[in-house]
């Protein structure tokens, strides 16, 4: 491979499929009191949102720095490996700009058109299919240019919906976006939202049944709509993601892309009990 791909962690892709694909991550950090972790070494989910539900204090999250994406690009371009650097939606986080910042410190040195950084405009299930692409054309020998055009109609050809359990984690950590108007009496609704850039809502519903059965609505408009790779991805709902794995195996006749936790970086908002769909035509992906 002559190009690299980065990611960061926000993707939450199983990590057999992180490591099959070859694939460089740059961590995000949560925030509790005085401590600071890497969200790729928080490694025990219960006991993290465990947490999350009872104490009063909220974690916050930060961007990697630009000397985190230094320290991920510097050991590949020696290598003589170009980089396609691909993240969590700049609208919602400052990864992307302090990726670009490392880039720009890379090309006083006569380096930037070796890196390439894309604002993804998605994050988690989304943002781990775009890598897969950009890691799948990049293995064909592909150049930069292209690897990145290929995670960005990846992004395009997607879709995603997923639905928390309260508006409550969104409201607490600042990250509502579109689906402010649904903030304040509204707390106790089942909101199904997608992401494009920032978070915007889709739909609401009052009851966990119902928002259930919105999300195998989806799975189903997902295959009708030729999107013929899926997926599943949760917090701290195994009972309902492995349901939505039943329906979907059912209805594709195939098995999910991958099924996955969603970690600390991005749960700190959705809050437990997320669950999400997520679909591709997997040309997109080949």
């Amino acid at each position: 491979m002559t190009v690299a791909v980065v990611t960061d962690s926000t993707h939450y892709l199983p990590a057999d499929v992180l490591a099959s694909h070859g694939l460089h991550v740059v961590s995000l950090y949560v925030k509790r009191g005085d401590e600071l972790e890497r969200e790729s070494e928080i490694v025990d989910l219960d006991d993290f949102y465990e947490r999350l539900r009872s104490e009063s204090g909220v974690p916050t999250t930060s961007q990697p720095s630009v000397g985190d994406f230094l320290a991920a690009y510097e050991p590949l371009l020696d290598a003589g490996r170009d980089v396609v650097s691909i993240h969590l939606s700049g609208a919602v986080s400052g990864t992307y700009g302090a990726a670009c910042q490392a880039r720009d410190q890379l090309a006083e040195r006569g380096l930037g058109d070796r890196v390439v950084v894309l604002d993804s405009r998605t994050a988690a299930a989304g943002l781990g299919l775009a890598a897969i692409a950009a890691a799948t054309l990049a293995r064909r020998g592909a150049p930069a240019t292209e690897v990145a055009a290929r995670a960005a109609e990846a992004v395009a050809r997607q879709q995603i919906w997923f639905c928390l359990d309260t508006l409550e984690f969104l409201r607490r950590g600042g990250r509502v976006g579109g689906a402010q108007a649904w903030v304040g009496g509204a707390l106790r609704i089942k909101p199904i939202l997608t992401i494009d850039g920032e978070i915007k809502p889709v739909e609401r519903v009052r009851t966990a049944g119902r928002a259930f059965e919105r999300m195998t609505q989806n799975l189903r408009r997902l295959h009708d709509e030729g999107c013929d790779g899926w997926l599943v991805q949760h917090i701290q709902a195994p009972g309902e993601a492995q349901r939505l794995v039943e329906h979907g195996r059912e209805l594709f006749g195939s098995e999910p892309l991958f099924v996955s936790e969603v970690g600390p970086v991005l749960g700190v908002y959705l809050g437990p009990g997320m669950i999400g769909v997520a679909g591709i035509p997997t040309s997109a992906l080949t």
